[in-house]
């Protein structure tokens, strides 16, 4: 295996990880507040739209030309990953409310018993939120399997990949019955747009024409980069913010 495909599953595999720690929080608490079965009903439709939609895009997004393909994808995956770094480095800053699974719970919990009563049948309350979760989250983890599998004409490395997050962090809820607060998902959202925007200059680049050194090596390169770049604004907002802080003591 090329570094570059361990590099894709490995991204993939966290990105995927975080996407699922937070659909299932949200099916946690409408399964446990209201109803399991209108719950469940729609995490399966979401899945299974979720399906049709990957293969329906999957050989659509492959046809494309490899350096169409490769600019496309650079540029979507810098918009991803730079929207997932800002928030990284805004949470460990302090800037912005680290994200805790424990309180979407709660909030998630509060809604759901906050929206009527529960009778025997359908509940779609239920329904309607699992369904809308799962879609919304799975969306970003097809985006992110067609995008890197695509690119690497390795569709099957990064659908497995996808497969093993979902699962372990399934079987760590239904083992759990709880929000894996445990799980260092702010850690691993900084560890993901790095990885993200790294790629999405390496595939962009690549694309648009530049040959990289050492060909897939440079994400070597590229990698470290672009983490020293995110800690370095990370010690300068810092500063920043205790500057101001003792500003305004004075």
């Amino acid at each position: 295996m090329s570094g570059a495909e361990v590099g894709l599953a490995l991204s993939v595999l966290a990105a995927c990880a975080v996407e699922a720690v937070e659909a299932l929080t949200i099916v946690l608490a409408v399964g446990a507040t209201r109803s399991w079965r209108s719950a469940l009903t729609g995490v399966g439709v979401a899945l299974a739209v979720l399906a049709v939609l990957t293969a329906a895009l999957g050989p659509a997004i492959t046809a494309l030309p490899l350096g169409v393909l490769r600019v496309v994808v650079g540029g979507l995956l810098l918009i991803f990953g730079l929207q997932w770094l800002r928030k990284a480095i805004l949470r460990a800053t302090g800037l912005k409310a680290l994200h805790d699974e424990t309180a979407a719970f709660a909030a998630e919990e509060t809604a759901a018993r906050g929206a009527g009563a529960v009778g025997d049948g359908f509940d779609a309350y239920s329904f309607t939120v699992a369904f809308k979760g799962v879609l919304l989250e799975g969306l970003e983890v097809v985006f992110i399997v067609l995008t890197f599998g695509a690119n690497q004409h390795n569709v099957p490395l990064a659908a497995a990949a996808a497969a093993v997050a979902v699962v372990a962090v399934t079987l760590a809820g239904v083992v759990a019955h709880a929000p894996l607060s445990r799980v260092p998902e702010n850690t691993l959202k900084f560890g993901v747009g790095v990885m993200l925007t790294s790629f999405g200059i390496f595939w962009g680049a690549e694309g648009a024409g530049a040959h990289w050194p050492g060909g897939d090596a440079a994400l070597l390169a590229i990698v470290p980069g672009t983490l020293g770049c995110a800690l370095v604004m990370v010690a300068a907002l810092r500063r920043r913010e205790r500057s101001e802080r003792g500003a305004v003591r004075a």
